[in-house]
């Protein structure tokens, strides 16, 4: 089992201390997360609560992830980064596929480009792209920056998207995994053709069904190899109850240990302490 520290509405000014301290304590990865403004009132609902509600507090902090992996990946030497998730249609996949593709080459090859394909129309309409059509473009723009992440002249021909012989250096040194966030069939269907899953908040019984599903659905089209399952769990206190989800097919926790000793409203101080504490607790056990 991997653990990934969940930097969600982390104030900017800990981040620096959390990766450093993670990096030290052999956490696997740091996972950023992405919105470009948080829209103050919203028509839209947030579709990972019952009543819509977004999970945050208006006017929390959203950092850039791909400036911020730059910043990180500069003070720490094994840690990862993923982003949880990145929503691409919203951007140009050139503009994308250089921003992440420099990270991977900066960071030496310490990125995943976790992806979805956004839930927030008011956002969308914000930065003057399709909401309707997300599903469609970000399938063919994920396809359009593998290609561009590869070395020498690359062409591309898609419906959305044409691009004449080019070059996009420097171009990623290995393979950048693209994780995908989402629950739908399309959502599963679409990560099971690339590198993982990204989920939501579940209780190990929970995670496993998703496994399942994810694995059903890579072998229906046949796809093997090394697949991540990344979710962060509600049930898991113990390293039995990490090892049993393991067992079940989750290969990462996204986690913010300082919860399980301090609650989530924890000062810095205690974030640092709550993370040595879980890697000689959980960790250490794994």
């Amino acid at each position: 089992m991997k653990f990934s520290i969940a930097t969600a509405w982390v104030p900017h000014t800990e981040l620096v201390p959390i990766a450093k301290a993670a990096d030290e304590l052999g956490y696997h990865a740091l996972s950023l997360p992405d919105h470009v403004v948080d829209i103050e009132t919203l028509e839209t609902p947030y579709p990972y609560t019952r009543d819509g509600a977004r999970r945050w507090t208006v006017g929390d902090e959203w950092p850039d992830p791909w400036v911020t992996v730059g910043h990180l990946s500069a003070v720490t030497s094994r840690l990862t980064f993923f982003t949880s998730v990145y929503v691409a249609a919203m951007r140009s996949p050139y503009q994308v596929a250089k921003t992440v593709g420099t990270a991977s080459v900066l960071s030496g090859g310490r990125v995943a480009l976790g992806v979805g394909i956004g839930w927030c129309r008011e956002e969308f309409d914000l930065l003057e792209q399709s909401f309707t059509r997300r599903g469609r473009r970000t399938d063919e723009a994920l396809a359009l920056i593998e290609r561009l992440w590869e070395p020498g002249v690359v062409d591309f021909d898609g419906e959305v998207w044409q691009a004449p012989p080019m070059y996009m250096e420097p171009s990623p040194a290995a393979k950048v995994p693209i994780y995908v966030g989402g629950l739908s069939d399309v959502g599963i269907a679409r990560a099971a053709r690339h590198d993982g899953w990204i989920g939501d908040i579940f209780t190990i019984d929970e995670a496993a069904g998703w496994a399942t599903r994810l694995a059903e659905a890579r072998a229906a089209i046949g796809k093997t190899g090394d697949f991540e399952v990344i979710v962060a769990l509600i049930d898991a206190l113990t390293p039995d109850d990490f090892h049993r989800a393991e067992e079940r097919g989750v290969t990462m926790t996204m986690t913010a240990p300082w919860a399980y000793y301090f609650g989530t409203h924890a000062t810095l101080d205690q974030k640092l302490e709550g993370m040595e504490r879980f890697a000689k607790d959980v960790l250490s056990a794994l």
